[in-house]
């Protein structure tokens, strides 16, 4: 079993220790430490990163870069897979291992960010975090909870930080889950263990852990609640620590800088012009479709004059070269509306497509003659009796295809 050294020093960045064993494929090497200070991916956060330095010789030293860090649930061995030939490093060569230190302090950051922020949502409104995931960009908690509102968001946020602005002592604790059980513990793994490492942050918050933690709450730097989200086991909170919420700040007032210059107004007047350019667009977009409307109107009764009658009903054969998919469906309904008519119609642009439509109670299939034309152009599509569309591989093509479910309109 591999002494974990971070388990009493989350500072410790530098170590020695003694290879106990080297497996793996060449390209991906895992080595087994009798001694590590390097964190595997466990409970929520993320496996350090950083280098193991084989000392040949007092001239000549090999560095091998730990990419990945995991743990060995049989053994309770930490494996170091590293990149480089396996070659490198053999059981009993001592080696120096240096963690990548701002990685570690981010990550400590988050954690211990994490804990001050689950307590105070069980503090203020009694909602119990039931998981921890920390991200590259951003972390989330789980609520046991139905739903949380901005304004219990808001107090949350606030709680926390000042526990953070209060700079109280962070300490590593050691007791039996029996103990831990009188101690106020908030939350006890279910997993059996003889001892039980728990972070105590100074009368706020006790908690069984075995991650890499701050010293004192001042080192989160702050915490900056981003959205919650409805998931199966109750609440999703997305949240950043320290520099994390530095640079997320910072991203975010870009952002908006960026959006105000393109409205020529101020950040805080961005939602007020987004909702006003929304309402601006939708105005546009109706005055548009009443515009087709009557496009579509003049046209359908200008192509209903000159169509040939077949059968008893006019039959409107036309493609479209400019027109899209909602233009011709909205053509075809003016012109079965008008009289008795079959309307044969397609269009080409980014999306060539099919249009066949009749008047209710004509006698042909359009979904069946559909099904024909589409199948011929190994495309897709369908409808019922009285409308049907589809999809065609390119405008000429589009338009040969109506040319010929003409030809099988009844006469």
């Amino acid at each position: 079993m591999t002494d974990r050294l971070y388990y009493n020093d989350s500072f410790l960045n530098e170590f020695e220790a003694r290879v106990l064993a080297v497996a793996g494929a060449p390209a991906a090497t895992s080595v087994v430490l009798d001694r590590s200070a390097f964190y595997p991916t466990s409970g929520g956060q993320v496996f350090d990163t950083g280098w193991l330095e084989v000392v040949a010789d007092a001239n000549t030293s090999k560095r091998l870069r730990v990419r990945d860090v995991t743990e060995d649930e049989q053994t309770g061995d930490v494996l170091h897979v590293v990149e480089g030939e396996s070659s490198a490093v053999q059981a009993g060569d001592v080696v120096r291992g240096v963690i990548d230190g701002e990685r570690r302090r981010d990550h400590m950051q988050q954690h211990s960010g994490q804990h001050v922020l689950s307590a105070a949502f069980e503090k203020l409104y009694d909602m119990a975090t039931v998981s921890f995931h920390m991200g590259d960009e951003n972390c989330t908690i789980d609520l046991a909870t139905g739903s949380v509102s901005p304004k219990q968001l808001l107090a949350v946020e606030r709680l926390a930080n000042e526990v953070i602005a209060e700079d109280r002592r962070v300490e590593i604790r050691f007791a039996t889950p029996d103990e831990a059980r009188t101690m106020g513990v908030r939350k006890i793994p279910a997993a059996e263990r003889e001892n039980l490492r728990l972070i105590d942050i100074r009368d706020f918050d006790l908690n069984a852990c075995g991650g890499t933690h701050v010293g004192s709450t001042g080192q989160i730097g702050s915490i900056l609640l981003r959205k919650t989200e409805k998931v199966k086991q109750g609440v999703r909170v997305e949240f950043v620590c320290g520099l994390r919420a530095v640079a997320t700040a910072r991203r975010d007032f870009e952002t908006l800088t960026d959006a105000a210059t393109l409205f020529s107004t101020h950040i805080w007047e961005v939602p007020q012009q987004i909702r006003k350019t929304q309402d601006e667009i939708k105005a546009a977009q109706k005055a548009q479709h009443r515009l087709l409307e009557e496009v579509a109107e003049l046209q359908a009764a200008s192509l209903l004059q000159s169509a040939p009658e077949r059968g008893g009903q006019n039959l409107v054969v036309q493609y479209f070269a400019e027109r899209n998919l909602d233009f011709i469906k909205m053509l075809a309904q003016k012109l079965t509306k008008a009289g008795k008519a079959v309307a044969l119609l397609a269009c080409g642009g980014a999306q060539p497509s099919l249009v066949f439509a009749q008047t209710t109670g004509l006698s042909n299939d359009m979904g069946a003659l559909m099904k024909q034309t589409v199948q011929t152009l190994g495309t897709r599509g369908g409808g019922n009796r009285d409308m049907a569309q589809g999809g065609a591989p390119d405008g000429d093509r589009a338009e040969s295809a109506i040319v010929e479910a003409a030809k099988l309109i009844a006469r």
